[in-house]
């Protein structure tokens, strides 16, 4: 699994980073971005969740 942000679309609404605080982060300006090293696989359900809950749909699932 490979997540892209897309992040000139990106709002900082923050709903990944709420949802899969695992795996998602914010920058000083707010745009989403993945955490180093971040557990993907071991948070599918709740990354998956985050995706949808972007108002944007700046987040995207590619699965292997």
């Amino acid at each position: 699994m490979a997540i892209t942000i897309a992040t000139d679309r990106c709002i900082g609404a923050a709903m990944c980073a709420l949802t899969a605080p695992e795996v998602f982060t914010q920058d000083d300006e707010g745009v989403s971005r993945l955490l180093p090293g971040a557990p993907v696989r071991a948070h599918d359900g709740r990354v998956r969740e985050a995706v949808r809950a972007c108002p944007v749909q700046a987040i995207t699932v590619h699965d292997d």
